[in-house]
């Protein structure tokens, strides 16, 4: 059977966020609809899958609502439901920096055409910024990309504030890109408040730039943050895998959160690794306490919370 997968936001005021959740609870209610969407103050950030017919429905419920009207959704065919379950929340902040940004300052939007023209011309003033974390570009980024070491979305101002120390804020053009375009409606803003003038931010990231130009001038895969983990960006395109196993160093792209419970960090290990290791990314984590029992597969999916599988200590 096939499935959509949809990737969405919008900035826009919303005056009563919570019954905005209310009814997307009643939307759901009975369809084949698996999500992650958060709704604030400042608009809506959504990630979906379902079937086909509640894909049209839910999309064409939300433009039928004046204030999303304007929302763009990127759609991914799929074999399944790629979320476990249909999670609809309040949240203060769409993308969690602690810290007020003026959306008046963000980037020139590029189109996906474009930003291969401007990669194909780019020169030695042109920084290519790959602002996702560094576990999401670590399978895939576009070549030549700056890959900053971040651990989370939290971590950019103060990287905005370095880069602006190692270039000139005013002869830099920086080229930004992220998974799906949101953060780059932030992060653009902010390295513009530090002075950068020339700052442009890839259309509906590159979800939207392997939906048009498939896989041109990026390495990997890309990360996707539901059950698939990893994607090519063009359909039935071959890949070179060019991230590696944290143990022993081979080639490999599959990612699993570890079995120890109270950690759970998500790393890269091959097959036999991590079945040496029995689903751990580390010494210490083979003799916790609370370990969730390795099963052996070819693409694991992710264990988003500890308590998904409840082990009695010791």
């Amino acid at each position: 059977m096939t499935y959509h997968a949809l990737a969405y936001y919008l900035f826009t005021p919303i005056e009563n966020p919570r019954e905005l959740v209310d009814q997307h609870h009643a939307f759901m209610e009975g369809k084949e609809i698996t999500c992650r969407v958060y709704i604030s103050e400042e608009g809506i950030n959504g990630q979906m899958s379902a079937s086909i017919e509640a894909s049209e429905a839910y999309r064409q419920w939300l433009h039928s609502d004046p204030r999303f009207k304007d929302v763009v959704f990127k759609i991914h065919l799929c074999s399944e439901l790629v979320f476990p379950r249909a999670i609809v929340k309040y949240r203060k902040q769409l993308v969690a920096l602690d810290e007020k940004v003026d959306l008046s300052l963000t980037g020139e939007h590029v189109s996906p055409d474009r930003w291969r023209a401007l990669l194909e011309q780019r020169d030695e003033n042109t920084l290519l910024l790959d602002v996702r974390n560094d576990y999401e570009w670590e399978i895939g980024h576009f070549k030549g990309a700056e890959l900053p070491v971040l651990e989370n979305f939290r971590e950019f101002p103060a990287y905005a504030k370095k880069l602006k120390s190692q270039r000139d804020p005013k002869e830099t053009k920086v080229m930004m890109y992220c998974t799906g375009g949101i953060r780059c409606e932030l992060y653009s803003a902010l390295l513009k408040k530090e002075g950068f003038e020339q700052v442009f931010q890839l259309d509906g990231g590159v979800i939207n730039y392997g939906l048009q130009e498939k896989g041109k001038h990026w390495d990997g895969k890309l990360f996707v943050f539901d059950d698939r983990m990893a994607v090519p960006l063009g359909e039935e395109q071959e890949v070179e895998v060019i991230s590696h196993c944290c143990h022993c160093g081979e080639l490999s792209d599959v990612y699993y959160n570890c079995s120890n419970m109270d950690c759970n960090e998500l790393f890269l290990c091959c097959s036999s690794c991590a079945e040496e290791w029995k689903g751990c990314c580390g010494e210490a984590c083979q003799t916790a306490p609370r370990m969730r029992p390795f099963q052996a597969t070819d693409r694991p999916k992710p264990f988003r919370r500890k308590h998904h599988y409840h082990v009695e200590p010791g």
